[in-house]
């Protein structure tokens, strides 16, 4: 398994090109996402209207979980990045000497936009939004590969503690979100 994680990271990384380096730096930055976040704040609200905290707490919430559990595995399981790999030196396209911390196992970035889609997606419950999350959430853990900081295994299985977060605090807090949408509207 490690090997052909190993071997598709080296196919998937190698496929680059200047235009796409900044492509991809632009999609794996936090801040650039901003005028995202603020759009679903804006869905929110007009679902929501005062209770608009609700569904903010909660995504808040899921994005916290997934970020804090993704670090306590990528320190338990200690797997290099593989721009910090000692056997992939040399091979392994970096772009603009980004290399991430020591440890990639599993992906935070991965692990936070699966768990914000996976949650946003259940509160707003747009078909047009769930495509748009979805597709943005495997863009930028795809962009991880790109810049070689993570092995696929680390994108998928961020990806997974994302989607079990990100669900499992919505179906928890589901009674709360609908009640609270019913009222709203009465």
């Amino acid at each position: 398994m490690v090997e052909l994680d190993r071997n598709l990271f080296l196919f998937l990384n190698s496929h680059n090109s200047p235009f796409w380096d900044g492509v991809m730096s632009f999609i794996s930055g936090k801040i650039e996402w901003a005028p995202l976040y603020l759009f679903v704040i804006w869905l929110f609200w007009r679902n929501y209207r005062g209770k608009v905290w609700i569904p903010i707490l909660i995504a808040v919430l899921g994005l916290l979980l997934s970020d804090q559990i993704s670090v306590l595995i990528k320190n338990f399981v200690q797997r290099p990045r593989p721009s910090r790999d000692p056997t992939l030196t040399g091979l392994v396209h970096i772009v603009n000497n980004y290399r991430g911390g020591i440890y990639g196992f599993v992906s935070s970035h991965a692990a936070n936009t699966f768990a914000f889609a996976a949650l946003s997606a259940s509160i707003l419950k747009n078909k047009w939004y769930y495509t748009f999350i979805f597709i943005w959430a495997v863009v930028v853990s795809y962009s991880r590969i790109y810049l070689g900081v993570h092995f696929p295994g680390d994108v998928l299985c961020g990806a997974l503690l994302g989607l079990v977060t990100g669900y499992g605090l919505y179906f928890g807090f589901r009674g709360i979100l609908n009640r609270n949408i019913v009222q709203g509207l009465e």
